[in-house]
């Protein structure tokens, strides 16, 4: 696995501190993942359940341990100026797990991102996982994650486990799954994650999870049909959702005729996508597609 995640990160964790940073930093270094402190403003100096050093700034964090990812477990109010502390100190992977960050607050960080070189993921996603590296980055199960060759990008984090869960007991296993969130304003969308499995030697297929509201799904069919060599197994949510009504997510919203799901499967079709009507059939149709591939040489 040669992207996002390698044998070299060095994950640190904002909001160390804070319930939820805890009890999935607990999750994280179960796995593997190589977490090397946090950050908690005004707590620097102390050491997190007397392994992890805690640091006032990123920038010191960045300074003291070598951490080359930032994950966030900050509270709303205060998470897209945690999200401009990490892009600022250069880090070239900030994963926002947070939900619920204002609106007007992520378009302050997508113009601070502009000319910058960081990534982000999120906000409100459940992360990245490299099953390979026994490396996660979020707050996905781990135990439903094994080595594999699909690869896996979800704007859901529920039916990326779905997806998953579904690959791993045909026996197929994830080179990477990916949440890239459900708000209207994040950073990586399914274009660049399409076009990180397509550069990658280890994904032999993919599976692309989308739902209602906006046109990612769109974009990524047009970006399927001209330049996608693998095959692509693609689900949609949101089929009976009515138009105007929020569900679930802050971005899945049907306005007037635009990102309806039937639009999306229409454009996934049209650009070579299998579709399926359950998530729980994408693991079988990525199964079908692989063993057609083989049989094809």
């Amino acid at each position: 696995m040669a992207f996002w995640l390698t044998k070299e990160t060095r994950l640190l964790v904002q909001g160390l501190t804070g319930g939820a940073g805890s009890f999935h930093t607990r999750q994280m270094l179960e796995y593997g993942t190589r977490v090397v402190g946090g950050v908690t403003p005004g707590k620097g100096g102390l050491t997190w359940e007397g392994s992890l050093p805690i640091f006032n700034t990123v920038e010191e964090a960045v300074k003291e341990t070598g951490a080359n990812v930032a994950v966030l477990f900050v509270p709303p109010a205060y998470a897209a100026d945690s999200i401009m502390e990490a892009i600022d100190a250069e880090l070239p992977l900030v994963v926002a797990i947070t939900e619920g960050i204002p609106i007007l607050d992520m378009v302050r960080v997508k113009r601070f991102m502009q000319g910058r070189t960081s990534r982000l993921l999120g906000p409100n996603c459940p992360g990245i996982i490299a099953p390979g590296l026994s490396c996660k980055v979020g707050i996905m199960p781990a135990s439903i994650h094994r080595p594999g060759r699909v690869g896996v990008v979800s704007r859901s984090g529920t039916l990326t486990y779905e997806a998953v869960y579904s690959l791993t007991q045909l026996g197929l296993g994830q080179s990477m799954a990916i949440g890239i969130g459900g708000d209207p304003l994040n950073g990586t969308n399914f274009v660049d994650a399409l076009e990180a499995f397509e550069a990658d030697e280890e994904t032999d297929a993919i599976i692309m999870i989308g739902e209602i509201g906006g046109d990612a799904e769109e974009a990524a069919a047009d970006y399927i049909r001209r330049k996608c060599t693998k095959p692509v197994v693609g689900f949609i949510a949101g089929m009976s959702a009515p138009p105007g009504k929020r569900m679930g997510h802050a971005g899945a919203i049907i306005s007037g005729s635009q990102g309806t799901a039937g639009e999306k499967v229409g454009a996934l079709r049209g650009a070579g996508v299998e579709m399926v009507d359950s998530p729980m059939e994408l693991g079988a149709a990525a199964k079908k597609l692989l063993d057609k591939r083989a049989k094809e040489g």
